[in-house]
């Protein structure tokens, strides 16, 4: 089987193939694929891949909103500053 660059270590295909998988499982699995990345691939671009290969296609399977949330994270705003922007003058 080739290696698949946007899912290097199968995880978020196999997640879609286990039965009675739960949001919280499938989570910690998002987390692992994440971190198997490799550095010349663009998340966001993988997660667009991964979405419409699986998440378009299996609307009801817990794995599916977790790649959607992926996706609106990447777009979501992040604080910035650090110590200084809680302090109060």
């Amino acid at each position: 089987m080739a290696r698949d660059r946007f899912d290097p270590k199968g995880l978020i295909a196999e997640s879609y193939k286990i039965e009675g998988i739960v949001s919280e499982e499938c989570r910690s699995i998002f987390l692992d694929w994440a971190l198997s990345l490799g550095d010349d691939l663009d998340t966001k671009d993988a997660l667009d891949v991964l979405v419409e290969r699986h998440a378009d296609v299996a609307l009801d399977h817990p794995m599916s909103p977790v790649l959607r949330e992926g996706l609106v994270q990447m777009h979501a705003p992040k604080r910035r500053g650090g110590w200084r922007s809680r302090q109060r003058n």
